[in-house]
């Protein structure tokens, strides 16, 4: 079974009368037909006084970060099919389910929304200006002065604790542990006593 990705749909509005024409792009080349396309019908006026287009609903969400807060009844309500409450009992518990969740967001929402939104702001945008006065400007100093302080660090490392490091290491080469089983043995009998 094929499945076909998003980029090949093409979004048509669905409209019975004749009061627009929209110029739709043509589909993919994988999925046009052979057959030429109907030639497009000359807009009529409309008889009666137009009445308001429906608004599309918007995207508050277009980056899907609420994916997971996508609820819906039959996640959190569901009968087995052999015990079943009265119709209108299940009926009147989803509307119920329904109409709570949504007015209770609508309540929270205007009592939250503004205030978390406001410190959202104030947050973010004492971020940014850290970010951009403070944080971008040390780094860049950093990358303009650790070299100098690189090259003086290396030459204290040089001077002073490089040479002490090789004589210790020269004086630690003498030392020899030679083990022999006499010493095993003695520590075994310590330990076993």
């Amino acid at each position: 079974m094929m499945m076909v990705s998003d980029d090949c749909l093409v979004e048509c509005k669905i409209d019975d009368s004749d009061e627009e024409q929209m110029n739709t792009p043509p589909p993919p080349p994988e999925f046009a037909s052979k057959a030429l396309p109907p030639a497009p019908k000359t807009p009529t006026p409309p008889a009666n006084s137009p009445s308001p287009a429906p608004t599309r609903p918007v995207n508050r969400d277009p980056h899907g970060i609420n994916q997971h807060l996508k609820v819906e009844v039959s996640d959190v309500l569901a009968e087995p099919t052999t015990p079943h409450s009265i119709d209108g009992v299940w009926t009147y518990s989803l509307v119920g389910f329904e109409r709570t969740r949504i007015w209770t967001y609508r309540c929270l929402s205007l009592l939250f929304a503004v205030p978390l939104a406001f410190l959202c702001g104030v947050f973010l945008a004492i971020l940014a200006c850290l970010h951009v006065w403070f944080l971008v400007p040390c780094i860049q100093l950093s990358n303009t002065f650790l070299p100098c302080l690189r090259s003086l660090f290396m030459c204290a490392v040089n001077v002073f604790i490089s040479p002490f490091c090789m004589s210790l290491a020269l004086c630690c080469t003498q030392i020899s542990i030679s083990l022999s089983n006499k010493d095993l043995d003695r520590k075994r009998d310590k330990d076993t006593v």
